[in-house]
This record gives C-alpha cells, structure tokens and sequence, in this order.
C-alpha cells in the first residue's frame, strides 16, 4: 500500500510505502505517529500515488492546468537517476567542465602556505643556511606570506630572544 502524506509542521508532501507505526518528514524531521499524519491519498498503485503527488505539487506551485495537460506521470521524460549529471549542467550554463574542475583545483580561498605565518619565517631560519633578511623574505613570499609581516616577524623573533641576528645573517636559539 502507498500513501500519499503530509507535514503539519512543513506542509511538505511524500510517499510512504507499507505501514509503519511511526513516519519521518524527510524535510523537517518532525516525527509522528502513522495514524496521526494527515493522508490524501492510499492506494495499492504506486503510479497512481506518485500522480496525485505531482499534482498536489504542480497545484501548489500554481502550474496545475499545465499538469493537467501531461496525460500521465509516468509519461514524463526521465533523467537517468532522476539527476543532471554535473557536466551536461555546467554545458548547459555555458561553462567548459574542465574549465571548472581546474578552477576548483586552484581554490583562491585558501592559502598557499602551510602553518601559520609566524611558523613559516620560523621554518625559514630553520631550512635555510647562513638566511639574511632577503632570503627569509623570499622563501616566506614563497609560501604566501608578504614581506611587510615576514620584516616584523624578524625583528619581534630577535627582540624576544628566539632568534638573533649577527652581520645580516639569521638563526633561532
């Protein structure tokens, strides 16, 4: 048996199949008792249910007399699993699918370092050999951070004692 049901608290609108003590609105999660959920349609056709559905929703939407001109539900063109696969969508807008997923790969939203800034200049004086101030800069802007916070991070890292500087030259304590 198939039922068509809704939500008293959504007004959201599914099929069930069978009959189970309790049902779950897949919009909102409100659970309630079979028994208590407001049923428009049970039937044993699940085409038949899944017909009044749609048009229960092509009502609400406003577009019922363009429903009522499909002759059945069933009749409608299908898209294989019900979806648009990602490429036919994006050729559809006008976008090349490589383009895309190319774009997606380079994220301008995330950083090209790895740690934070204060660790990278640390790293610096750490991997590099004899680094003066030139060099941390460019192996920081290397890994995105500017120069201007890289000088800073320099001259805090000697004032507190992590870090000393003799001739130019760089190395942590």
């Amino acid at each position: 048996m198939y039922a068509v049901v809704g939500c008293s608290s959504c007004s959201h609108l599914w099929l069930i199949e069978g009959r189970s003590k309790t049902t779950q609105c897949p919009r909102c999660g409100s659970r309630k008792p079979y028994e208590k959920r407001k049923k428009f349609l049970e039937t044993e056709d699940a085409d038949h249910a899944r017909e009044v559905r749609a048009s229960m929703l092509a009502n609400r939407q406003g577009e019922g007399e363009t429903f009522a001109r499909v002759d059945s539900f069933a009749d409608l063109e299908w898209v294989e699993d019900g979806v648009v696969s990602e490429e036919e969508y994006l050729e559809a807008s006008g976008l090349d699918p490589d383009e895309v997923e190319a774009a997606g790969d380079r994220d301008p939203r995330q950083p090209t370092r790895t740690g934070s800034k204060k660790s990278i200049v640390e790293a610096a004086l750490e991997d590099l050999e004899s680094p003066t101030e030139a060099d941390v800069i460019a192996y920081a802007n290397d890994r995105g951070v500017d120069a201007g916070y890289t000088k800073k991070a320099l001259e805090k890292l000697v004032r507190s004692g992590q870090a000393s500087e003799s001739r130019g030259v760089y190395r942590l304590l």
